[in-house]
């Protein structure tokens, strides 16, 4: 019998979208190669890196990122409507080989971004891989629009966080969607968090601080200001309330957003596999995680094998 076409809806997740990484090295492991890939935001990314055969090389800077490497990413430019401009991921992903046209790889890909002017999702089916990712991961008030055919896109999360539907539409048979976000909403601000001691920021958040004060200001903020800095502009202000900072506030907002429009999506187009890593302690720029967020995507895969087998 001949095996159907499978097809992988990877979701959005920012840091979190490195499980990505290990739900692919499970499903190829246990011998299930999908023959259509579809990806948003961080999806987009590691799913281009799939279809161009570059997983191990994506895997392995991941895996030994660390958080200067991370903030070099970080390229800071607050006029362009964003806090980070994008060029850097873009060399990264020309440094790793992925940057062929979409339309020159073996396996089917779309990358999902949203159109900044209508709404509407726009799926980026030709052209060089590299730009239709940038596009795709333009989440917004982190990192800047791009501009495709004369389009200003943003985050497919906004529109299609799971992209189950361009799946179908370009030819799957039976789909295995990747939701992120599934465990978030209503974990992150609960009591018991609220009422512990509040945490410094991460190296990360404070240099993108630092950065953002630099683009302000035209100095940079001297070391022994920068985390105190970021600690009251970024995250909880030590040994005061325990309200959200920023990164918070907006991390937690697109959370909720895109919650809604998941179940609201999946309830009219469900996949026949439903993988949900299990990822609510990870934050949004904590891409040095890498080897915790590929693990759970990794054991995703292995809890449901018997519902993957079911159909392939």
């Amino acid at each position: 019998m001949a095996h159907p076409r499978i097809g992988l809806a990877l979701g959005s997740g920012s840091a979190r979208g490195l499980a990505h990484i290990g739900v692919l090295d499970a499903l190829i492991e246990a011998g299930i190669r999908p023959d259509v890939v579809c990806g948003t935001s961080i999806g987009a990314l590691v799913g281009a890196a799939y279809v161009a055969g570059r997983l191990d090389g994506l895997r392995d800077w991941a895996e030994t990122a660390t958080w200067r490497q991370v903030v070099r990413l970080m390229d800071v430019r607050l006029s362009r409507g964003g806090l980070i401009d994008g060029r850097q991921v873009v060399a990264l992903l020309r440094g790793l080989g992925i940057d062929a046209p979409i339309e020159s790889y073996d396996t089917r890909f779309a990358a999902v971004a949203t159109d900044l002017a209508s709404g509407r999702e726009v799926w980026l089916q030709t052209g060089p891989i590299l730009e239709a990712v940038r596009a795709s991961i333009a989440l917004p008030g982190i990192v800047s629009p791009a501009q495709i055919d004369g389009k200003w896109l943003v985050d497919g999360g906004l529109s299609n966080p799971v992209p189950v539907s361009v799946c179908r539409a370009l030819g799957a048979e039976v789909i295995i969607a990747v939701n992120l976000n599934g465990d978030l909403v209503g974990r992150r601000f609960d009591k018991a968090r609220t009422q512990a001691a509040p945490v410094a920021p991460s190296r990360v958040s404070t240099e993108l601080f630092r950065r953002m004060l630099g683009q302000v200001s035209g100095t940079r903020l001297p070391d022994a200001l920068a985390e105190p800095a970021a600690e009251i502009a970024l995250d909880l202000p030590p040994g005061k309330s325990a309200a959200p900072g920023y990164l918070d506030v907006l991390a937690n907002s697109l959370n909720i957003m895109q919650d809604h429009i998941t179940r609201t999506r999946l309830a009219g187009e469900p996949p026949h596999v439903l993988l949900v890593p299990r990822l609510g302690n990870i934050g949004l720029l904590e891409f040095t995680r890498a080897h915790e967020a590929i693990a759970e995507g990794r054991h995703s895969v292995q809890h449901a094998l018997p519902a993957l087998k079911r159909y392939v």
